[in-house]
């Protein structure tokens, strides 16, 4: 079994598009994982049926039970975030304000905070249209802990595989090189990276190779709208040649892609040919890359 993620330096590169239509044209032979859990939109291209879902726990917030509490305001004092307020001649903690640090609950005299596990999300289990599985997941406004719901999605995605046999992990991952990016590629056979032809793309793409080349990962490159700047896309190819970086394939600017969008479909469902067959080289391009590491 062999995972591979795809990833972007910026949003709007075109990433969750292009992972689509590969999940497409894996089929079944492919579980599905979206770990772009801060912003998911995978499920809008893929129609997936939400067949299994489940809470997603991480993480724990302080909570003053006012039956207790004597108003010593000691908490407050304490609190570095100012996450404990007085209202009404009551302290209350400012949920999205705490860290979690316990320090309120350690100096209460009476044991009057608690810290409790915070529901930060929900993962899913689905089979999308393609008949594969894909495992998703969104997290909850506000909250934090999105690189430990990316390591959920993708160790269910692995059980599955491993259950069912299948020989790839298509992970979809999120843009730039926080946190979940880092989730994200944590167990990653080969990397791929979607840019653009910009100066924000080009930057934030060497930013994300940087990140890739500290874990030692093979990986590749597509320069989506590559003929927007001529100019850029050659610094692009320039700087993978360097780097050696595998240059996957260089996608035209094709209003098609936004088309089939708006229909629900992926480009490789869509009656569009040359993107349609540049998607499909590149994918065989990519299994054999992938099977070579």
């Amino acid at each position: 079994m062999k995972e591979i993620v795809v990833i972007s330096g910026k949003g709007g590169t075109g990433k969750t598009s292009i992972t689509a239509a590969f999940a497409m044209l894996a089929g079944r032979n492919a579980v599905i994982a979206d770990c772009d859990v801060d912003a998911a939109d995978m499920h809008l291209l893929l129609q997936p049926d939400y067949a299994r879902s489940e809470d997603f726990y991480s993480g724990f917030k302080a909570k003053i039970d006012q039956n207790l509490c004597i108003k010593c305001g000691k908490c407050k004092q304490v609190c570095r975030f100012d996450a404990v307020q007085k209202i009404d001649d009551s302290y209350n903690i400012i949920n999205l304000d705490c860290e979690g640090c316990a320090y309120c609950a350690e100096i209460c005299p009476v044991k009057a905070i608690q810290m409790v596990e915070q529901n930060v999300g929900k993962w899913y289990i689905s089979q999308i249209k393609s008949e594969a599985q894909m495992v998703h997941a969104r997290l909850g406004i506000g909250a934090d802990n999105s690189g430990k719901l990316v390591a959920k999605v993708k160790k269910e995605a692995k059980n599955i595989s491993q259950e069912t046999g299948k020989d790839y992990i298509l992970v979809d991952g999120s843009p730039g090189i926080g946190c979940p990016v880092v989730s994200s590629l944590s167990g990653a056979n080969y990397v791929i990276v979607v840019t653009e032809p910009t100066l924000s793309g080009f930057h934030d793409m060497k930013r994300v190779f940087e990140l890739i080349q500290n874990f030692k990962l093979p990986s590749g490159c597509i320069i989506n709208k590559q003929d927007v700047n001529a100019e850029i896309s050659e610094k692009i190819v320039e700087f993978c040649t360097t780097n050696k970086i595998d240059i996957i394939s260089k996608l035209p600017y094709d209003e098609t892609f936004s088309e089939a969008m708006t229909q629900g479909k992926t480009i490789i469902e869509f009656d569009e040919e040359n993107l349609k067959n540049i998607l499909k080289d590149s994918w065989s391009k990519i299994l054999l890359l992938t099977d070579t590491h």
